[in-house]
């Protein structure tokens, strides 16, 4: 069986509050009796891509267990490159692989720099068939943006031209689920004929339009406490997700 803790949209600077709620949660992480997988970050790490918020990020997206950090529309490629990979700063896609004895977990860049929606680039793309093509293992491909309509508004800022995305996960069968952040708020529905799970904000959660998240300015509420999920692929295949609050 394998266990993922999936969270998403830290977005340290956003708020004082930012740094201990993501705390909050990699210290419950910490704590819990079992062991996990794999704790995946899905983007927006930064407010606003500064190091010193790289900084802050470094020291909290610490764990006994293995973290995989990727990039949303709110981070800065050279900078995360360089505080939280130790790699010199560069402007292509930040495309990662953590490969462990079970599964393989593909963390996809989608954020365009400059702009709130996302894309794969063909390097992107490319890089992924390489990484599907080349393990039998189950492997989860992460990146930020949603690929379909989740029905809130984000909608207008998600992944854009999905078609070879879809065409890819599609032809490869040892893709087990797609998990991605952005929305702020936990989803599970389907893409490529596999689960597309969404990981709750931890800085924040959108409120949907029967919500009364209407606007940006209604839609971010604060006070709700961080969100993550647990994504379970148990021995016969089957995948199950548990969302839980961080007190």
């Amino acid at each position: 069986m394998i266990v993922i803790a999936h969270l998403s949209d830290i977005h340290i600077g956003a708020t004082p509050e930012s740094v201990g709620r993501a705390d909050a949660v990699m210290r419950y992480l910490d704590a819990l009796p079992g062991d996990l997988d794999a704790v995946l970050v899905t983007g927006d790490i930064a407010d606003h891509g500064l190091a010193e918020e790289y900084e802050s990020a470094a020291k909290v997206l610490t764990s006994r267990h293995p973290v995989l950090v990727g990039p949303g529309n709110h981070d800065v490629r050279g900078e995360f490159r360089r505080v939280l990979l130790g790699e010199e700063p560069a402007v292509g896609p930040v495309n990662q692989v953590l490969r462990t004895a079970g599964a393989v977990y593909a963390m996809c860049d989608s954020s365009i720099p400059g702009q709130p929606a996302g894309h794969l680039e063909d390097e992107t793309l490319a890089w992924l068939e390489g990484v599907l093509g080349g393990t039998e293992l189950p492997v989860f491909v992460a990146f930020h943006h949603p690929p379909v309509l989740l029905h809130s508004l984000v909608d207008e800022i998600r992944l854009h031209r999905h078609e070879r995305l879809e065409e890819l996960i599609a032809d490869h069968s040892n893709v087990r689920a797609v998990l991605v952040g952005h929305a702020h708020t936990a989803a599970a529905t389907t893409f490529a004929g596999r689960p597309l799970l969404v990981g709750g904000g931890v800085v924040s959660t959108l409120k949907l339009p029967w919500e009364g998240g209407t606007t940006i300015g209604a839609c971010a509420d604060y006070e709700w406490p961080p969100l993550i999920a647990f994504h379970v692929l148990d021995d016969g295949g089957r995948m199950t997700t548990h969302y839980r609050v961080v007190p």
